[in-house]
């Protein structure tokens, strides 16, 4: 199973930006975890990162001829992209949206997702953990659980 975690715009500045937030790790610190847990569970995965839509939109784009599922961590791309929306649905792969912190809990702006009604699920508020919960899932739709 092939899974493409893709992370939008200033993901990159994980670990020093609110880190009361969004935490002290780093995108880099999380992808290294992830890699080791995806290499126990037998799972490929491919690690990207962009504060370009259209570059996020062409990822998502060419997925379907080589991935299984997509796991999205949209930033603040989530609240505004139609054209995210439209890449995720005609995809045809299931995709899950995550986010670090509770979007729910947070400014008014970050509680609509443009993304949410094309995504399998949501998972958002749990940090780290979002992108290892977000894995499980897709390995779950691979043995047809979700």
């Amino acid at each position: 199973m092939r899974i493409l975690f893709i992370n939008g715009p200033n993901l990159n500045m994980l670990g020093t930006r609110e880190p009361g937030i969004y935490g002290a790790k780093t995108l880099k610190d999380i992808e290294a975890a992830l890699q080791i847990r995806s290499d126990k569970c037998g799972t490929e995965i491919d690690f990207r990162q962009s504060n370009h839509e259209g570059e996020l939109i062409t990822w998502i784009q060419e997925a379907r001829d080589s991935f299984d599922s997509i796991v999205l961590n949209a930033g603040a791309f989530t609240h505004t992209s139609i054209g995210l929306r439209d890449a995720i649905s005609a995809s045809g792969l299931p995709t899950i949206e995550i986010h670090l912190s509770n979007v729910h809990a947070r400014e008014n702006f970050r509680h609509h997702s443009m993304i949410a009604p094309v995504c399998r699920g949501q998972i958002t508020g749990f940090g780290e953990h979002s992108y290892f919960l977000a894995l499980e899932a897709c390995i779950g739709f691979e043995g047809g659980n979700a």
